[in-house]
């Protein structure tokens, strides 16, 4: 079964891929320049991605640095061989073709292993063994009308962070998905494009920035409404006022491994961009060709390609939210699929009452974690549509960004924190955390209990600050409450750094500044905040 999770269980005509071509992984022996982009890490990450693992002490590894073009370019050269995706954590790039031309690429020095898609063509290799990877006081300030969306959005409690001012400013999501048609145009988006939170793309299907072109299907667009949406008094998406990278990974129009690839290459930039939070309403089991198709067994976590991305994209320091699945009332396969195996935070969905849809994937995973991670409403869920017209949706695909932009508003009130610990102190404070069942996991988290918490074991409530004029011309005011030494380092939409200043006072000045979007990082001891300036 198709597990794009698409509402209402669309059925879509998918065409076979010849039996002539194969689906594999070429993985190669080493990289170029290692040593001196590890040293110069600015050569291969933002200064966004740098700032955010030193913040979590994530190292910079050779894992950062990029796949060897000549080696990529050495296969692209090889008759009868087409290179899909690559990726830099793996080393490997996808590629297509007949058994005989893709076993041939192992004449090349350069090729440590060729693994194929389909396993029982691996016995023809000598060393078919999958690299395995380490898994490892309150002010009331904002007061929406939530019309449609406010069940989806109360019953996680994540108004409370919205009336503390915790909208998500500051943290960067990237979203994985099949399309996001007329998100340039639609009104639902005008908050997050007028506060130049849309901060680009990519179709790594296609292999283009436009989002004219993100064709593919409208999935991606709902979605991103139930993050990112807003329509006065009438919707609010959990996390309205993130920066937002829309990924397009997923080919509607077929079910094969490449996307799992593409999903991996996604995250990789993601990564580099200094992404917080991932969603990605996506989830593989079955494929067109048997062949591929994992089993309910594969699902623990290390088998999918995808799944073993996701627990690197997890060391690296990003919050991976998924969605569990919709397979729950399959008799063959009701267990979630990949990458909700892996160390991700995977949710399921749940009724506007509370009670499990019977839809959602159960847990646990095939080694016994407890899964899914945690619930939210996925059936009759609200999002935005393409005609920009509020309607309901059924998924996990929609129970998953509506999480997913709750913790990213969650997360915003202690960045300091890192993905893990933000992801136990939200299971903690879940409904189910100490009887979790296969069917809810942990069960629906309490965003009002976890803030509170998190305000309680740290002293982050005492030490605020706040930026005004905000857009700004020249001076730039700064509010400090229980902040001494305050430093700030401004960089562009590019991560680079334009200005630094290690004594601020009560004002800077900006005029030497170009007009546009900027993050100013705000430090002192044990405190730090992000926030976003506009020049003018």
């Amino acid at each position: 079964m198709k597990n794009l999770l698409l509402f209402l269980f669309t059925v879509f005509c998918f065409s076979y891929v010849a039996q002539s071509q194969e689906h594999a992984w070429v993985y190669f022996t080493d990289k170029a320049d290692v040593t001196t982009s590890i040293a110069n890490p600015l050569t291969i990450l933002t200064q966004r991605a740098i700032d955010r693992k030193n913040m979590h002490n994530i190292p910079i590894d050779e894992r950062d640095v990029p796949v060897n073009e000549t080696y990529i370019s050495a296969v692209k050269g090889q008759s009868g061989i087409e290179v899909k995706a690559k990726s830099k954590w793996f080393n490997c790039v996808h590629v297509i073709g007949s058994v005989q031309d893709i076993e041939a690429l192992a004449a090349f020095t350069f090729v440590d292993e060729i693994v194929f898609a389909d396993d029982s063509l691996n016995e023809r290799n000598s060393n078919t063994d999958q690299q395995q990877f380490q898994h490892k006081e309150l002010e009331n300030l904002v007061d929406f009308d939530y019309g449609s969306s406010a069940n989806q959005i109360e019953m996680l409690h994540a108004d409370y962070l919205h009336e503390n001012d915790f909208t998500g400013d500051g943290m960067l999501v990237a979203i994985m998905d099949s399309g996001f048609p007329e998100v340039n145009n639609m009104a639902g988006f005008n908050r997050v494009i007028t506060n130049n939170d849309l901060l680009g793309g990519y179709d790594f299907v296609n292999r283009t920035e436009d989002y004219d072109a993100f064709d593919g299907s409208s999935h991606g667009t709902l979605v991103f409404s139930d993050m990112a949406g807003f329509i006065q008094d009438e919707f609010v998406g959990t996390a309205p006022d993130a920066g937002y990278y829309l990924f397009r990974t997923e080919d509607v129009s077929s079910e094969t491994p490449v996307e799992e690839s593409y999903w991996v290459e996604a995250a990789e930039r993601a990564d580099s961009l200094g992404v917080d939070v991932i969603n990605t309403s996506l989830g593989y089991t079955t494929y067109d060709n048997p062949n591929y198709s994992y089993t309910p067994s594969d699902m623990d976590g290390n088998t999918a390609f995808i799944s073993r991305g996701g627990n690197i994209a997890v060391e690296k320091g990003i919050l991976v939210v998924t969605s569990a699945g919709n397979s729950g009332s399959s008799s063959s396969f009701p267990v979630i699929g990949a990458p909700a195996d892996s160390d991700v935070y995977a949710v399921g969905a749940v009724t506007p009452d509370e009670v499990y849809a019977s839809f959602s994937s159960i847990g646990p995973s095939a080694d016994g974690r407890v899964k899914p991670d945690g619930m939210a409403q996925g059936f009759q869920a609200f999002v935005i549509n393409t005609a920009n017209n509020i309607s309901t949706a059924n998924g996990t695909s929609f129970s998953s960004p509506i999480m997913a932009g709750a913790i990213t508003s969650f997360w915003q009130a202690n960045p300091q924190l890192t993905n893990l610990e933000i992801m136990q102190m939200v299971r903690e404070s879940s409904h189910l955390y100490n009887n979790p069942t296969n069917q809810m996991g942990y069960g629906i988290p309490d965003f009002q209990l976890a803030l509170d918490n998190l305000l309680d074991t740290t002293s982050y409530q005492k030490k605020s600050i706040k930026i005004f004029p905000n857009p700004v011309s020249d001076l730039l005011k700064i509010q400090k409450n229980g902040v001494d030494s305050l430093q700030v380092n401004i960089y562009n939409l590019l991560g680079k750094m334009v200005y630094q200043n290690d004594q601020i006072s009560s004002e800077i000045n900006l005029s030497a500044l170009a007009s546009g979007i900027y993050i100013a990082k705000f430090e002192s001891e044990n405190f730090q905040k992000s926030l976003k300036i506009i020049k003018q």
